[in-house]
């Protein structure tokens, strides 16, 4: 019978037990990105928590376009010696840490200090209200270049890896999803043509990082709309990346503009907890590489039964974490009752991801 203690190796990377921190936006880098003394505290508790890998909150590859306030970044060499830092004290507690690496597109603020606002196609953000100008195949090769940039000076920080969010209505995401990407060139149409911006850059980052390190990807399982993208495009991608290589494919779903309650983060009870699961089931079916499930992971008697009935090799979790950096020590130790989280989402705002239950002055 297999255990989410049980260690583990992906890619070559030992890992010490099967969870993953989920990447979140943390909110306390400084205002270019940088590390601060909070947010490297985030990054402690969670590594002395027992988590076997974390994966950073989304760090933008290229300074050009306008970032989340005080989101991390990684989009010149400057950030490589104090990330270096993070990485050797995640080490130091046996736990890997992996960046995960983005753009943002359209789900950011319009036009500040002559920001660039990219877009498969000039289609206002339903949630954001913001336009994206179309990007040019000039652009997209820019892009493509940045993240593998970003990649590469991940390594050289020591993280275990980097993951390519391409999921959740950011700019790869927004590519993917048919009523954002309306282009008629080699980027827009058919599934085929909506996919090749995140299998180049894919292809791009691995070109730049070698055959060995580990590259893995978040992708949606359906963007939960009318014309967005869905499960039969997602397992084309899927396979697809597999075929290239990706070493592991982290199953999401929902975006900003989803229906009521089928966005990323959902309310949920206990009979909805684990929402992806049937997605990631059918996905680890079908590809030879890991997946990893993420949304609403709670109960760790549930979430054995998972690892035990399905393909499925490792989950993620974020809010929980939020709620009790310790989650998996705890478990560890026997004290066995579910993650003390309620799904308000009330720890997601501007200004730090904190648990409304841990902050100060609640």
């Amino acid at each position: 019978m297999k255990s989410l203690f049980d260690q583990t190796q992906l890619a070559g990377v030992k890992l010490k037990n099967r969870f993953f921190r989920s990447a979140t936006y943390d909110g306390f880098a400084d205002e270019r990105g940088h590390m601060t003394e909070e947010l490297f505290q985030v990054y402690e508790n969670l590594a002395k928590g027992g988590v076997g890998t974390i994966i950073t909150g989304l760090t933008y590859v290229s300074d050009l376009e306008q970032p989340i306030p005080r989101q991390m970044g990684i989009y010149d060499d400057s950030f490589i010696d104090e990330y270096k830092e993070l990485t050797a004290m995640s080490h130091s507690y046996d736990a890997k840490i992996i960046l995960q690496i983005a753009c943002l597109g359209s789900q950011t603020t319009a036009g500040e200090n002559g920001k660039v606002m990219w877009g498969p196609s000039a289609v206002q953000d339903l949630f954001y209200k913001t336009t994206p100008q179309e990007m040019s195949v000039q652009d997209i090769l820019f892009v493509q270049s940045a993240f593998a940039d970003a990649a590469h000076r991940a390594k050289k920080a020591g993280f275990d890896g980097v993951q390519i969010h391409g999921a959740h209505g950011y700019l790869l995401s927004k590519f993917l999803t048919p009523y954002y990407n309306r282009r008629t060139d080699g980027y827009g149409g058919s599934i085929e043509n909506r996919a090749r911006m995140v299998l180049e850059t894919y292809q791009a980052i691995r070109e730049k990082v070698g055959p060995e390190y580990p590259v893995l990807i978040k992708i949606n399982c359906e963007d939960f709309m009318e014309q967005g993208m869905t499960f039969a495009d997602c397992k084309y991608v899927c396979n697809k990346l597999t075929e290239l290589g990706i070493d592991a494919i982290e199953i999401s779903g929902g975006i900003s503009s989803s229906r009521p309650n089928e966005e990323t983060v959902r309310v949920i009870t206990a009979e909805q907890e684990s929402y992806f699961k049937t997605y990631a089931s059918q996905i680890a079916q079908e590809i030879n590489v890991p997946v990893i499930l993420v949304g609403g992971n709670r109960n760790l008697s549930a979430l054995t039964d998972i690892l035990n009935q399905t393909p499925i090799e490792y989950i993620a979790l974020c809010r929980p974490l939020i709620c009790e950096s310790d989650l998996i020590n705890r478990w560890r130790a026997d004290e066995l009752s579910a993650a003390k989280c309620i799904s308000c989402n009330k720890c997601f705002r501007h200004g730090g991801t904190v648990c409304v239950f841990n902050r100060k002055g609640k």
